[in-house]
């Protein structure tokens, strides 16, 4: 049996956390000659959040948590001394090490420590992210040591391409795989009753789920394209499932636009999935993504989408909805156009063959 490791910091909501989630609880469960074939600890500078009890129990979760202290001499030799422990306790004692939470130091020191054989997952389109300045991209990069683990793995192919034109000589040990989606999961929790309902009235009504984060997410691009929508007077309601720092930003904003009985915050769901059967059409608005799980969950249910032009995107055009410009007037116009139109998702998901490529790129690397 095979022993796996993957660093994270905790288990809250969250795309990358769902998608870790998702990936832990397939692998845990493969067999080879009808016994298991992978054994997998998860270490978690935090043991919270409201997926933890979603994780299959056979997967061990220890803590890793760094002093936060601010005395700065106390706080260096605390954490020198957990790093000492964690070396003499697990070094090289996994066959294959990850560190799932690109941005963690901890996680990343975690993952080169447990394996040899270690990658670390990138989540995110970081040319993008940084508005093309490669010296920002090395920074990041550099910093995380990312030279010393053996593969680096993307989770979409733009986030991917983008990389290697800052490190084009990374080529041959950084890869594509895409998250994979607990398809049957997603379907069965769709079903369930919804907590607080939203009166549909004949309106066409938008879904957006995800981090309230202006600085990645965008969400005023949003709220401006509804205010243009209604002052047309276009009939539709507008759904925001999640929090973050800038809601109450948000919430202003909806309020001096006097949208209240179009926009409406619901907060965190630990199930969105009744949501998407509910809506017809899922809005993302972001400036910069790595390959956003809410894309695919929307694919799974068959829900057409609107997306701004962010890495995963390329596998919405022209099958499950509309790609447009980070602009607002765009997006109000396809919004629109949906509202008269709707979209016909032109291709048929097949998640069981989508998971099983995914699977086999994965076991490939581990």
């Amino acid at each position: 049996m095979k022993k796996l490791l993957f660093a994270a910091v905790n288990l809250d909501i969250g795309g990358i956390e769902t998608a870790l989630v998702t990936l832990l609880n397939f692998l845990i469960d493969v067999k080879e000659n009808n016994n298991y074939k992978y054994d997998v600890t998860l270490v978690l500078e935090e043991k919270r959040g409201i997926f933890l009890d979603t994780l299959n129990s056979r997967v061990k979760i220890i803590e890793y948590t760094p002093s936060r202290n601010k005395i700065i001499i106390i706080r260096k030799v605390v954490n020198l001394l957990k790093r000492l422990k964690f070396r003499f306790k697990y070094r090289n004692r996994f066959d294959f090490s990850c560190c799932y939470a690109t941005y963690s130091l901890p996680a990343n020191f975690v993952a080169r420590t447990a394996s040899k054989n270690s990658a670390l997952w990138c989540h995110m389109d970081y040319l993008s992210q940084y508005n093309g300045d490669k010296e920002k991209v090395k920074e990041f990069f550099n910093k995380r040591r990312f030279r010393k683990f053996k593969n680096l793995v993307f989770v979409s192919n733009k986030s991917k391409n983008t990389f290697l034109e800052v490190f084009p000589d990374m080529e041959s040990r950084t890869f594509f795989i895409n998250n994979l989606v607990d398809y049957n999961n997603i379907k069965q929790k769709s079903l369930e009753k919804i907590d607080k309902k939203i009166e549909k009235n004949g309106e066409i009504i938008f879904l957006n789920v995800g981090r309230h984060d202006e600085e990645q997410k965008r969400l005023t691009r949003l709220l401006e394209a509804c205010n243009i929508l209604k002052n047309q007077g276009k009939k539709f309601k507008m759904i925001l499932i999640g929090d973050g720092k800038d809601t109450e930003k948000y919430k202003k904003i909806v309020s001096n636009y006097k949208m209240e009985d179009i926009v409406f915050f619901l907060g965190k769901k630990k199930n969105p999935y009744p949501y998407y059967n509910m809506c017809d059409c899922v809005v993302i608005t972001s400036d910069y993504e790595g390959s956003p799980v809410v894309l695919t969950e929307a694919i799974v249910l068959d829900k057409p989408i609107i997306t701004t032009d962010v890495a995963g995107s390329e596998q919405v055009i022209d099958k499950y909805g509309i790609v447009v410009k980070k602009d607002v007037y765009d997006l109000a116009s396809k919004m629109q156009e949906f509202i008269i139109n709707g979209f016909e998702i032109k291709e048929k998901f097949n998640p069981n063959n989508y998971n099983k490529e995914i699977l086999m790129q994965i076991e490939n690397i581990i």
